[in-house]
């Protein structure tokens, strides 16, 4: 994107997520899903401008809170994250054990460990909770995220993808936090780990009472885990519909939803044709319209309001 140049990311983009429920965000990559979870941690760019508001069930908006509200209460505290790319948040000089015990005493108000020379891990002060339930937090989180005992005292860099991805989740389990962000969770993990990291997340949430947001591009992650399912196009949401209505019948209302379907290799196993228009260069109308076979001058002239859960002229 040309120096100085600004493109709305996200817009309109509005939901709501409650107690026990999961909510499945779904899309291309580069539609804008990822902006949106890194909003509501502020953890946009410096540059970057938010308006709108997202309160979480206590009334704050973390939208307008500043850092100091975002850093000390929020984070891991209110809401927990399981980042897109777990090998850029994990600390090289640290182990994996390590990362846990720290991340328990902080959110336990506690000291965690600091650096020693060269990097190397001094010995943890202990936190208010006790070493042995720091000890006991730590290894509990990583027993539900379905990482192995044996590599607790491994390097970020000595593990493989599937298993930066599941110390991820297992920080972001550690502070049973009301509301959980999962940014495409199951990146890495073969067909039975990914099954058992939704199964978790998803007993995280009902057992508990605790929300979830799943950014995902798997459709089959998506149905196993979701009571709700939100469909987003070139930074837009385009379709919100009940998970057994969107996998089942009468199916997605919204033409690029139903492609989405149709692209998969247990359905018609059909890719949906073209490519997103660049957010810098959007259409007067449907952004989708382009690559949609029912499109109408209607279509290419307007941009259709998102009404009945669906934005689409058509629908």
């Amino acid at each position: 994107m040309p120096a100085g140049r600004y493109v709305e990311a996200v817009t309109d983009a509005t939901f709501s997520l409650g107690p026990g429920e999961c909510l499945a965000l779904v899309g291309e990559s580069g539609c804008g899903k990822s902006v949106l979870a890194s909003a509501l941690l502020g953890l946009l760019p410096g540059h970057a401008e938010t308006a709108g508001s997202a309160r979480l069930a206590d009334g704050l908006d973390v939208l307008a809170a500043d850092e100091r509200t975002l850093a000390r209460s929020v984070r891991g505290r209110r809401v927990g994250l399981v980042p897109q790319s777990p090998a850029a948040h994990l600390t090289p000089v640290r182990t994996i054990r390590a990362h846990l015990e720290e991340t328990v005493r902080e959110l336990a108000g506690g000291a965690g460990p600091a650096p020693g020379p060269g990097g190397s891990e001094r010995p943890a002060r202990r936190g208010r909770s006790g070493r042995a339930a720091v000890l006991a937090a730590a290894r509990a989180a990583g027993e539900r995220a379905a990482f192995p005992a044996t590599h607790l005292d491994r390097h970020p860099h000595e593990l493989s993808g599937g298993l930066a991805q599941r110390a991820a989740t297992a920080l972001a389990l550690v502070g049973d936090a009301p509301l959980l962000l999962a940014d495409e969770p199951t990146t890495g993990l073969d067909r039975d780990l990914v099954r058992r990291t939704v199964d978790e997340l998803r007993a995280h949430t009902r057992e508990a009472g605790r929300a979830l947001l799943m950014i995902t591009h798997d459709l089959a992650a998506a149905e196993r885990i979701a009571d709700t399912v939100a469909v987003m196009y070139a930074g837009r949401i385009v379709e919100i519909a009940p998970a057994g209505t969107f996998f089942g019948r009468p199916g997605p209302r919204h033409p690029y939803a139903r492609g989405l379907l149709d692209a998969l290799p247990e359905r018609a196993f059909v890719p949906v044709p073209g490519a997103p228009p660049e957010l810098g260069a959007l259409p007067a109308g449907c952004a989708f319209a382009a690559r949609c076979a029912a499109a109408d001058q209607t279509c290419r002239s307007r941009r259709p309001v998102f009404t009945e859960g669906v934005a689409c002229h058509r629908a």
